[in-house]
């Protein structure tokens, strides 16, 4: 047998059993063969990987790859770590559906999580935009997610109502429409927007389509701070009366490392009943929009009608109030956290100097209040700016991650100074966690990241090495690999990742991406009543 490429020697993690010592040979993108000992001769390539570990391919839950591929399709800070595959569109937040008349308005709102894309957007459909995005080309694979925000906003707008029965009907048609185009979740985003001026009712009806073709809601829910258990018993509810999977975002607890408990019972309550799981991303500090900081009324309308009432003496002044007395059931973010432990990690011209800086170091400066200062910054960049939020420590991390439901998700938001995450994630997980902190077996942590992974999103030809499958395969020195990213120095990709393979083609070798672009968008097709 000849094959393109093997790996020989290393010590195989399979993904869904004990490691072993063995041979890998890989022919025409797939896994051919996995012996104690392979005869073979003339392969294209082979690698030495005695005392190295040998896994499939990581799968990033929760990632903003949306419109990156527009920009640099080799997602080097992915596959540096060993990602293969990306579910994109998470939070509910997707370039498509849009209206064609309003989609500079979905860019402005996006841009900042998840890029520009290209100079004029030329789709208005999912379908059209999972094209544009495999004609860009990838070196992961991007596996698309319906969101619920963007279905909202094409259907409706950005109002604040509960939608007509008729405009109901036409949200889970263009549900059914995305997931037929190959999307495998359906994502709700509640603190963004529209999708925060939801209510339940609603996100039940939609979670009925997701439960029809075999796909999990996979939710940030509508608090996470204060409010979470109720919040995630919102979304536990909703898989209940709809029969969906549920797979929450980024499980956490803002500013209340006392609810941890709770919440995480609350899970195993749930389990009995339902199909559930959540992802992780392994750090204390959170990322998003600087925005997330308004109260959802004020961000009703879009981007410019915020706008406008960032420049309304009277709105401001309202809006102060609410932030600084809180709503019910809102989740608010600066309360938590408070202005030393939110830090710029991306501000648009004229205000590109603050990224590294917290509000309270930018109102130092400007001799203003630090809410003050957050609203200016806000107003100057025109929305297009993302914070890193610090709400939690070290050991609720731990606690969360030796949790059985848990996964893995990046939640990576690309940037000029991002979240540590975005290179980090897999590494913290599998090298510090795992390897060297034992806080979970090393082969558990290869099952979460790969073969459980694409199991919850209905990927049954990835995540294992076994032949047959696809080779997506990452070899690494289980003494170096860890995550060297910081907060300070967030652009680091992690030590001793020897090589990174998706389909049997190199995407990271010799600490650099090939170029190769190998992945692309997961379009299988999934007919009513599919299932997984």
């Amino acid at each position: 047998m000849t094959f393109d490429l093997v790996i020989r020697g290393g010590r195989v993690y399979p993904g869904d059993a004990t490691s072993f010592v063995a041979d890998v040979g890989v022919r025409g993108g797939r896994i051919a063969a996995v012996e104690p000992s392979l005869d073979a001769p003339g392969a294209r390539e082979t690698v030495d990987a005695r005392n190295l570990m040998v896994c499939p391919g990581f799968v990033d839950l929760h990632a903003h790859s949306a419109l990156e591929p527009f920009r640099d399709p080799r997602q080097a800070p992915k596959v540096a770590q060993g990602f293969t595959t990306e579910l994109v569109n998470p939070d509910g937040l997707a370039p498509a559906p849009v209206d064609r008349a309003r989609w500079r308005d979905r860019r402005a709102y996006l841009q900042a999580l998840e890029g520009a894309g290209p100079p004029e957007w030329p789709w208005s459909s999912i379908p059209e935009y999972l094209d544009a995005l495999q004609a860009a080309g990838a070196a992961t694979t991007l596996v698309p997610s319906v969101g619920h925000n963007a279905v909202r906003d094409f259907v409706m707008g950005a109002v604040r109502r509960p939608p007509t029965p008729a405009e109901l009907a036409e949200m889970r048609r263009q549900v059914r429409i995305g997931v037929e185009s190959g999307a495998r979740a359906v994502s709700f985003g509640l603190i963004y927007m529209p999708g925060a001026f939801a209510a339940t009712d609603e996100l039940a009806a939609l979670a009925e389509e997701a439960a029809r073709y075999g796909v999990p809601i996979v939710p940030h829910v509508r608090n996470e701070g204060t409010g979470v258990v109720e919040a995630v018993g919102e979304m536990i509810d909703v898989a209940r009366r709809s029969g969906a999977a549920l797979h929450l975002s980024h499980l956490k607890a803002i500013g209340r490392p006392d609810l941890i408990e709770p919440l995480l019972a609350s899970l195993d309550r749930a389990r009995r009943e339902i199909d559930v799981t959540f992802d992780q991303y392994p750090y204390g500090a959170g990322s998003t929009l600087l925005a997330a900081l308004l109260p959802p009324w004020a961000q009703e309308g879009g981007p410019q009608a915020t706008l406008a009432r960032l420049c309304d003496r009277g709105s401001r002044a309202a809006i102060a109030r609410d932030v600084a007395h809180g709503l019910p059931g809102w989740e608010n973010i600066y309360g938590a956290c408070g202005p030393a432990a939110i830090t710029v990690s991306h501000a648009a011209a004229p205000r590109t100097a603050d990224v590294g800086l917290s509000l309270a170091t930018i109102a130092e400066r400007r001799g203003c209040d630090p809410w003050d200062a957050a609203t200016e910054l806000l107003s100057d960049t025109g929305l297009d700016a993302t914070m890193i939020d610090h709400y939690a420590s070290e050991e609720t991390v731990r606690t969360i991650l030796r949790h059985p439901l848990h996964l893995v998700g990046s939640d990576g938001i690309f940037g000029e100074r991002p979240h540590p995450r975005l290179y980090g994630t897999a590494a913290r997980v599998l090298g510090r966690y795992a390897l060297r902190e034992r806080l979970i077996p090393p082969d558990e942590a290869v099952a979460r990241l790969a073969a459980r992974a694409a199991d919850r999103i209905g990927l049954s030809d990835r995540g294992r090495i076994r032949p047959g499958l696809r080779a997506d395969l990452v070899v690494l020195d289980p003494a170096a690999y860890v995550d060297v990213a910081t907060y300070e120095d967030p652009t680091r990709p992690p030590e001793g990742v020897v090589g990174v393979w998706v389909a049997g083609q190199p995407v990271w070798r010799r600490n650099a991406p090939t170029g190769s672009l190998p992945g692309g968008v997961a379009r299988e097709a999934r007919p009513i009543g599919g299932g997984t």
